[in-house]
């Protein structure tokens, strides 16, 4: 039986117990809710780094956008500049060849001046021809560099027809031969037995074949040997340009097309071009549906050129029409308006020597008046007259002569499609580029009845 002390000292004892029990469970909760919270608090965190993190990814992609619309901004207004060049160079080489033609007029006329001179000596009439040459080179540089910034910019046409392969080989001969003989150069002709035909510009194949036979004697010694081969392969026309010249190097060869590209040449040698014929003839053989191809052995071992175009079959040629051809017209009296004062002296002195009475005005309203008070049968007008020019001239005339007036015949040193209608719908009858070929004009003026 236990005493009152000893069941009171057990019942301290279970309390003390009880109550050291107690805190502990307190204890437990609330460290189990404090590491809650710092759960909760290190995942806030993580959250807020994230929202950071995103804010500075918004930030470096609104950057990024901004330096997106500027670099386009940018590159748009770098394209508007490269255009804007473009149109000028286009300009500024049209006005060239306008500029530089000019002066070929009078010197082309006064060489036919001297041709047609009765006290002409023979070594004046070989200068008088060296001049013709000479000039009809630097027109076809002319030429060449206009159509390499046509082709470039899309301003070159077509007018496709059945073309007689022959017939555009003899007009190229035609240009070139006065040089090849001139440098004492053989020319071998291989020509099929059959007539071929390609379907193509006829101007413009000329020029291909032209450029190419030209070059072969510009990089061919005195002396040399020249070649022209065409036969047909299979629905293909090929002709083949060859030479034994100068010779193309192998790091020159893949880009002898190329525009503004020659090879080596020393300071001693007076031949070469611009570097652009041969890149108009690639261009101009790729619009006609063909390709070229240029090889060499190597430097002063000569150079071949292979041109394939699509043939195609000529149409039946139509008869003859019936009747007399007229009878050119002698003393036609004729008006000149040209404000370059040695070109209007050459131009009248060369009509004078072919019977036609001929008057000179030195500017558009001097030669409208002229115009308006006397009888003309053909006015010889520049196009690019300062003040007013030939265009407004001809308006002016055509206004008030119903288009009965006299033959208009315009010179200009703009030769593109664009100038020409133009100057048809100002009223002129004919349109002639400079330098101005004598006996076309001679033709223009004669037929007048």
């Amino acid at each position: 039986m236990l005493h009152e002390d000893e069941t009171g000292s057990m019942q301290r004892s279970h309390e003390s117990s009880e109550a050291q029990v107690q805190p502990d469970a307190y204890t437990g909760a609330l460290l189990r809710h404090i590491g809650s919270l710092e759960q909760e608090v290190a995942r806030l965190r993580a959250a807020v780094k994230g929202k950071e993190e995103l804010e500075a990814s918004v930030a470096r992609l609104r950057e990024a956008n901004e330096h997106l619309v500027l670099a386009a901004i940018s590159a748009q207004g770098l394209r508007d500049d490269a255009e804007a060049a473009n149109r000028r160079q286009n300009e500024f080489l049209a006005m060239l060849a306008h500029e530089l033609r000019n002066p070929l007029v009078p010197i082309s006329m006064s060489s036919m001046l001297l041709e047609r001179s009765a006290n002409a000596t023979p070594q004046l009439l070989n200068f008088s021809k060296v001049i013709r040459r000479q000039v009809d080179h630097m027109a076809c540089l002319l030429d060449d560099l206009l159509d390499a910034a046509r082709i470039s910019s899309g301003k070159i046409t077509l007018n496709p027809e059945p073309v007689a392969l022959t017939g555009m080989i003899d007009q190229a001969l035609e240009t070139v031969l006065p040089r090849i003989n001139e440098r004492n150069q053989h020319l071998d002709l291989d020509l099929p037995g059959e007539e071929l035909a390609i379907r193509g510009d006829r101007v413009r194949l000329t020029q291909v074949f032209t450029n190419l036979i030209g070059n072969a004697s510009k990089y061919t010694g005195d002396g040399g040997r020249i070649g022209l081969r065409v036969a047909r392969d299979g629905d293909q026309v090929v002709a083949v340009v060859s030479d034994n010249g100068t010779g193309i190097a192998p790091e020159v060869l893949p880009h002898i097309f190329d525009l503004f590209t020659q090879g080596p040449r020393s300071l001693a040698r007076s031949e070469g071009g611009l570097g652009v014929g041969l890149n108009v003839v690639r261009n101009l053989v790729a619009m006609h549906g063909g390709m070229i191809e240029a090889d060499s052995p190597g430097v002063g071992k000569g150079s071949r050129f292979t041109l394939r175009l699509p043939a195609c079959a000529l149409p039946e040629a139509a008869p003859p029409m019936a009747g007399r051809e007229a009878a050119p017209a002698a003393g036609c009296r004729v008006l000149v308006i040209e404000d370059n004062a040695d070109a209007c002296e050459t131009l009248k002195a060369f009509l004078d020597m072919e019977g036609h009475d001929v008057h000179t005005a030195p500017d558009g309203q001097a030669g409208l008046e002229a115009l308006l008070g006397q009888r003309f049968d053909v006015v010889v007008c520049d196009i690019g007259l300062p003040g007013m020019d030939g265009l407004e001239v001809m308006a002016r005339l055509r206004a008030t002569d119903g288009g009965e007036g006299p033959v208009a015949i315009g010179l200009s040193g703009y030769g593109q499609a664009e100038d020409r209608a133009r100057a048809a719908q100002a009223g002129f009858d004919h349109y002639l580029v400079k330098p101005v070929n004598p006996d076309s004009l001679l033709a223009l003026v004669a037929a007048r009845a």
